[in-house]
């Protein structure tokens, strides 16, 4: 099951990487994570691009709670209409 005590990287790297399989589909990080699985193939690609994707939203995570603000992706600017 996992070391005793129990660390908070054991408890939460299930719930980050189960957490990037659904971000991989906002537009913040779906471009990126795309790459990532094209650059390194079929066999590795979708497991180091939710890795990635995981460690991006720990750190997004990590900037909310110290500095106490909403979560707000820089992604890609939003086209604009003429």
């Amino acid at each position: 099951m996992g070391r005793w005590p129990a660390t908070a990287p054991s408890i939460c790297a299930p719930a980050l990487i189960e957490a990037a399989v659904h971000a991989a589909r906002h537009p913040a990080y779906a471009a990126h994570h795309e790459t990532v699985r094209k650059r390194l193939g079929r066999q590795r690609g979708a497991k180091v691009a939710r890795i990635e994707t995981a460690r991006k939203l720990a750190e997004a995570i990590w900037y909310m709670l110290t500095r106490n603000q909403p979560f707000a992706p820089a992604g890609p600017a939003l086209p604009l209409a003429a």
